[in-house]
């Protein structure tokens, strides 16, 4: 789902449930668990990155086990960050651990994220940033093929014998670079790793109960730590929420229905500014040019460099979230009305450089052993076909992302029956055209924590969009972290709270929109870079 991350599919829903869930109490003991291991104490220093020393963080190592189960065994790194409450020490309110998504994002850099929350409520708490087993900073860090989301890809869509052949011939041959490359590793990088390393932290830091801010499948860390240790849980918010009634293959197939979808109304903005872009004054007319564009790009690709899988990768972002809708329509433009490609190869950089498919590796390696794929290829080609023929867009993009999943070295698991009956209150947020994490996912998460409330973004197209600037949503963030108070959860089966998403952007009004991320907004912007680089799928 990374990078992350709606049409059922009966057959794909057949193979998840005879693969099984663990209820909660087995889990609890028959998984990776933190129990039996206690943390030495972090070791914190000067932070290396330049933006967590301008805000005074802390950085330092949390040593785990590799594998809970022999916790005297080999032992593992997981970096660390971590700004220390603003507030007095009476008023101080705990840990805030802080989850990006991904799976495979890098979590050091949210510990700035209490520099976003509006009216000083995020001053109460020290934020804590990690970069979960095998991302980023974590020793060791997996990465397999740093040239594996190179230029002049095959075309996505099998159209031939050939291309399929290819495509599966890549992703076979990545699994086996991880295989080889990941060594134990692979075999513990599922989500329950990643809590049993939560417990650890903690320990760690000293405290009984944690407070978490979850973005995309950070929400789904939060589902978990909450199904398995309710008794430590003091607050949670979960923006961008993951169904766990849908990991993996299934949550997948209904990204691609939801992308499509958004790809028309992103279409539909630049025919609005046409002034601007000149790419036609309709929907259907900007749709037709970027699909004209993606099949001319086949045989002679832009720059010699962007085809079109590249084509199709730089478009993606536009479904996750309107951050960043003016540069892919300024490049579109460019390209389709002057040949100019340097804009797409800014936005498609070059490839390659040491560890450089860190989060694709990652991602894979979590949702691969997290619970068992569909074994044949078959079972893939129908579904995909099915949803691509109506919904085009992102379908077997996706597909091949994820296609390594078809030949991982590492056993899959069972993953937990979230139930969160004995958590208590949480605030979750989501926008009603959520693609990512469609939006169908906020309302099953809200069946199964009574106690929770819901803000949805009504209307809006942005995946985990919160502190943007939107008051209805940011201060109601604030209010619950500053004191527990929450919007009335309301009877059936809908949102507790309705707010304007995200805004579109006007392009007409740059410097209105810069604007709105000045000052405060500028910790916002800071995190929002964060976050798309943990989400958006290449």
């Amino acid at each position: 789902m990374r990078r992350m991350l709606a049409a059922t599919i009966a057959a794909s829903v057949g193979l998840l449930l005879g693969a099984g869930v663990i209820p909660a109490a087995a889990q609890a003991h028959g998984s990776p668990a933190a129990g039996g291991y206690t943390p030495p104490p972090i070791d914190w220093g000067t932070c290396a990155r330049p933006s967590l020393q301008a805000r005074g963080a802390q950085c330092g190592f949390l040593v785990v086990p590799l594998d809970y189960a022999k916790p005297k065994g080999t032992k593992i790194k997981v970096a660390v960050s971590r700004i220390k409450h603003k507030s007095a020490d009476t008023e101080y309110q705990g840990v805030m651990l802080t989850n990006p998504g991904g799976p495979g994002g890098s979590g050091l850099g949210l510990a700035t994220l209490g520099g976003a929350i509006p009216n000083g409520a995020g001053d109460f708490y020290d934020w804590i940033g990690f970069d979960p087993r095998g991302v980023g900073s974590s020793v060791p860090a997996l990465s397999c093929d740093p040239e594996y989301t190179g230029y002049n890809r095959p075309f996505y869509v099998p159209i031939t014998r050939s291309i399929e052949k290819t495509w599966l011939a890549k992703a076979k041959g990545y699994a086996e670079a991880c295989d080889a490359a990941g060594g134990d590793l692979l075999d513990h990088l599922r989500t329950t790793d990643t809590i049993a390393d939560m417990e650890s932290l903690r320990k760690a830091l000293g405290e009984k109960k944690i407070n978490f801010y979850g973005f995309s499948y950070g929400t789904y860390l939060g589902q978990v730590y909450a199904t398995l240790h309710p008794d430590r849980v003091r607050r949670m918010v979960f923006d961008g929420v993951v169904n766990p009634e849908r990991v993996w293959y299934d949550a997948n197939l209904d990204q691609d229905v939801q992308f499509d979808k958004n790809m028309d109304v992103y279409f539909a903005w630049i025919a609005k500014y046409d002034a601007v872009y000149h790419l036609g004054t309709s929907a259907r007319v900007v749709k037709q040019k970027y699909y004209a564009t993606l099949y001319s790009l086949i045989k002679t690709p832009a720059a010699g460099k962007i085809g079109p899988a590249e084509w199709n990768d730089i478009f993606v972002s536009a479904g996750y979230y309107v951050y960043g809708w003016e540069s892919v329509a300024e490049a579109f433009s460019a390209w389709v009305n002057n040949k100019d490609a340097e804009g797409l190869l800014a936005l498609f950089g070059e490839p390659g450089g040491p560890g450089a498919d860190n989060g694709t590796a990652v991602y894979l390696a979590v949702q691969c052993t997290d619970v068992q794929w569909p074994k044949k290829w078959s079972t893939w080609q129908r579904d995909n076909w099915r949803i691509h023929a109506k919904h085009p867009f992102m379908t077997w993009n996706n597909a091949w992302f994820n296609a390594p999943c078809l030949f991982w070295g590492a056993k899959a698991g069972k993953p937990v029956e979230v139930n969160g009956k004995k958590a208590p209150e949480i605030l979750m947020i989501a926008e009603t055209n959520d693609a990512a994490t469609p939006y169908s996912g906020a309302l099953e998460v809200r069946k199964r924590f009574p106690k929770s409330v819901l803000i949805e973004g009504v209307g809006g197209t942005t995946h985990s969009g919160s502190l943007s600037g939107i008051a209805c949503t940011d201060d109601t963030i604030a209010a619950y972290l500053a004191t527990g108070e929450l919007p009335d959860r309301v009877r059936g089966n809908r949102s507790d709270l309705k707010c304007d998403p995200v805004p579109q952007p006007d392009p007409t009004a740059a410097a209105a929109t810069a604007k709105s991320f000045s000052g405060a907004g500028d910790a916002r912007a800071e995190v929002r870079a964060e976050l798309e680089a943990a989400i958006t799928k290449r």
